[in-house]
């Protein structure tokens, strides 16, 4: 399968990046900071060094994630001040991914209320009402935008967001009827805080086109205790569920790519530490 690395979780210095991920012959580069910018607001000239040192090392562009509509909330409205800061920064990723040729651009989705449907009763009392049908007019200009650039979006399921599990990713798809512009960026430890099990369960749900991006971490979830441990890869609540999962995409024809998202440290601050400390098992599994 096509594997590669969030590139700023080994370092933000895209070079020394892109010699770490020659050493374990991984070849898809996935943009999130370059230096201390985040994508969208690098410099015509930034981008253009971006480019040429990317192709002259053989590391195609998989997708490049800013985090668009991240921070916002349901009071937010499209067109308001902030929406349209983020839709304009979309605008500049969009141009960028054109340039460095990636196929996929990601958005993340506003701030996350805990109940959104109910029943029996809770339908009343404990459902956040409107919150879910307050998200679809934010997002819906990104997938008109996506469709008149040619480009495809991908929205995360992220911790602390609408999007926060394979389930939602999928309705907001439907409810949008975006299928095709917009995909899922799995992200199955994230998934783990709402206790939505990767494999089946989560896999599951992204069937039959709805999948387009996977990021790959191992974490430990206490969910009363509002606690979040990312652990090294196969010693976390993951760790039966990688193989599952990678058997599922192999068979299924998978033709995306699985990045790395390096976000451990082995207790001391030093991320290219925990991405040495991961990587081979990630092969393993994936490759």
């Amino acid at each position: 399968m096509k594997l590669g690395v969030i590139c700023d979780g080994i370092s933000r210095d895209l070079k020394h990046a892109v010699d770490v991920m020659d050493e374990f012959g991984l070849e898809y580069a996935e943009l999130q900071f370059v230096g201390e910018t985040e994508v969208g607001d690098h410099t015509a000239r930034e981008i253009a060094e971006i480019k040429a040192l990317l192709e002259g090392r053989g590391k195609p562009v998989s997708c490049l994630s800013r985090h668009v509509f991240a921070g916002m909330t349901t009071a937010n409205k499209p067109g308001d001040e902030l929406h349209t800061k983020h839709m304009d920064a979309l605008k500049r990723v969009m141009e960028m991914a054109h340039i460095v040729g990636s196929p996929l651009v990601r958005i993340m989705t506003n701030k996350k209320e805990q109940i959104l449907w109910g029943r029996g009763g809770a339908e009343k009392w404990n459902v956040a009402k409107g919150a879910w049908d307050a998200t679809l007019p934010l997002i819906a200009p990104a997938v008109e935008l996506a469709k008149a650039e040619g480009l495809t979006l991908v929205v995360e399921t992220g911790n602390g967001t609408m999007v926060n599990s394979s389930y939602t990713g999928r309705k907001l798809i439907d409810d949008l009827d975006a299928k095709g512009t917009l995909k899922v960026l799995w992200d199955p430890a994230n998934n783990c805080w709402c206790h939505e099990q990767a494999y089946p369960d989560g896999y599951e749900e992204l069937r039959d086109g709805y999948l387009g991006h996977v990021h790959i971490k191992d974490v430990q979830v206490d969910t009363p205790r509002a606690t979040l441990e990312v652990r090294r890869m196969g010693e976390g609540q993951l760790a039966d569920q990688f193989q599952p999962m990678a058997d599922a995409l192999r068979s299924d024809g998978y033709d995306g790519v699985i990045s790395f998202e390096s976000v451990y440290h082995p207790g001391n601050g030093d991320f290219e530490a925990g991405f040495r400390d991961c990587i081979d098992r990630f092969k393993e599994i994936f490759a």
